[in-house]
């Protein structure tokens, strides 16, 4: 099978590009290194059955995969994971963060529908917003400020899912979307803004840990190879045509316990300092699994503790 993976090179979408080929399949990979990393593919460029295409979602077209499909046919399978997706990047790329889930998940789509690919999005929880809804289940209709400071990604999301779901039903495309709760591993970028890569690198570095508010406020924490096992059954799956699907650990953590948590396994006295909470962070997190567990026969397996010292080592190495 030829797989299409779009934001190939970012946190994520690198993971899923080797996953694939580790099972045999053939990648062809497309990012225009707007946030993604050409380091995140250097095993994947080795590997004959990987193609990358320096191209930018939101113009992609099957003329810009003329060479890669020579080599390995018209992907069968499209992943679109292009979208800057941190704080800190979506406050610097508003306009490029709306456009690549609107514009982008069109052209992808358009390309599924021409190609006749299977069509998977990765929108995320902050389609929920601040919940009134907890645990948040996929018919939760959110909680989103459509002006505020995290809108240009929470509501591109949503659209991202609207379009998706309309070329589903207008065109009967083969189309799913998965929404990803907080993910973490190797790959994440020190200073992306989250809350796990802040956390490791203030350890690291022997700093107090920074808790916005009082840290009260929860998250559930996924291991990228987890999620990445998850998007891929959703991707395979007969019955996941049509539907959303969240994806996270239902594993519920106030921040406060993980920078416990995180203090613990670097092996450092924990230390903290309050700032004010960001605006429209949300206080609540926590994915119900119920549908990815009955659809897609899928659940979390790596624990925290052991996802955060693969993590950890990472970053050491990284540093």
């Amino acid at each position: 099978m030829t797989v299409l993976v779009t934001g190939a090179a970012g946190f994520i979408g690198s993971h899923l590009v080797d996953r694939y080929l580790e099972r045999g399949e053939r990648v062809i990979g497309v990012d225009n290194f707007l946030t993604g990393s050409r380091a995140n593919l250097e095993r994947a460029c080795a590997n004959p059955s990987f193609i990358l295409v320096n191209q930018d979602a939101r113009t992609l077209n099957v003329a810009h995969l003329d060479a890669a499909a020579a080599r390995f046919g018209l992907p069968e399978l499209i992943l679109h994971c292009a979208s800057p997706a941190s704080p800190v990047d979506y406050a610097q790329l508003p306009l490029e963060t709306l456009s690549v889930n609107s514009a982008g998940t069109r052209a992808c789509l358009e390309m599924a529908a021409a190609v006749g690919a299977r069509f998977l999005f990765t929108s995320t929880s902050e389609t929920y917003g601040d919940p009134l809804q907890h645990p948040q289940r996929e018919t939760y209709w959110g909680n989103v400020n459509p002006v505020g400071p995290r809108s240009c990604y929470d509501e591109a999301k949503r659209f991202g899912e609207a379009l998706t779901i309309a070329y589903h039903r207008k065109h009967r495309l083969d189309a799913r979307i998965v929404r990803i709760f907080n993910t973490y591993g190797p790959r994440m970028r020190p200073n992306d803004g989250r809350v796990v890569p802040n956390f490791i690198a203030q350890a690291l570095a022997g700093e107090p840990l920074t808790l916005y508010g009082d840290g009260s406020q929860t998250r559930s924490f996924c291991y990228v190879s987890d999620l990445v096992t998850g998007i891929i059954a959703a991707a395979a799956s007969e019955q996941s045509r049509g539907e959303v699907i969240n994806l996270g650990n239902p594993d519920e953590r106030t921040i406060a316990d993980f920078a416990k948590a995180v203090s613990r396994a670097v092996g450092v006295p924990l230390r903290t300092i309050n700032e004010p909470m960001p605006v429209d962070d949300p206080t609540r997190r926590c994915p119900d699994i119920s549908k990815a567990r009955s659809l897609l026969d899928w659940e979390p397996i790596v624990s925290l503790d052991e996802g955060l010292r693969l993590t950890i080592d990472y970053f050491r190495i990284a540093a």
